[in-house]
């Protein structure tokens, strides 16, 4: 589907890390940090590409080199970076992408991309559990108010305000290609995968 307003790129990157122990925007993988890797794969497939950060990741030396939109919402988790980015350029489409998916390709957002739709939202169905994956998803600027009133509601888990949203939700070519890296066992299990 083609739509009037340009899509642009924002990699959430402005998660505290709590399970991993570590910053997850700078594991390795490839010779790249995870946000690297990130930013190249969006700046693949848009316009321009952003990333998320927190107030007090500004200036933090990776996350510098990129283009910034700084959260507005403390303490919401991924709404905070997803609504701000609406809100600061309201008439541009977002493809989302999390830091923290090392098996995302191209190939999956490019199928993302062919598939999209009118909805406000368009995302993946979880190959685990069948509900929606908000952090590689499509945000149109008609999500922009949905998401504010999520969060005025104390909904702030993004997952459900698609669950309760009109989403398109599209098959995942590759079941595991939304798997996440949460703790350090999950980064041990990718790179005993890509090893293998």
């Amino acid at each position: 589907m083609t739509t009037p307003e340009p899509l642009w790129g924002l990699v959430l990157s402005g998660g505290e890390s709590r399970r991993m122990g570590r910053d997850k925007a700078l594991l390795q993988q490839d010779g790249k940090t995870a946000l690297q890797r990130a930013i190249e794969l969006l700046g693949r497939h848009v316009e321009r590409v952003f990333v998320s950060v927190r107030p007090d990741q500004v200036g933090d030396p990776e996350r510098s080199r990129y283009e910034q939109i700084v959260d507005r919402y403390p303490g919401i988790g991924p709404a905070a970076g997803i609504l701000t980015a609406l809100e600061t350029h309201p008439d541009v489409s977002w493809l989302v992408l999390a830091c923290d998916l090392p098996n995302v390709d191209d190939g999956t957002l490019e199928y993302l991309l062919r598939h999209r739709s009118a909805s406000p939202f368009t995302a993946f169905r979880s190959s685990s559990d069948g509900l929606p994956e908000p952090l590689c998803a499509i945000y149109r600027p008609t999500a922009r108010a949905l998401v504010a009133d999520f969060v005025n509601q104390g909904i702030i888990c993004p997952r459900k305000m698609l669950i309760r949203s009109d989403t398109r939700l599209l098959e995942l070519p590759v079941p595991d290609a939304l798997d996440n890296v949460n703790t350090p066992e999950d980064l041990e299990r990718v790179r005993q995968k890509v090893a293998s």
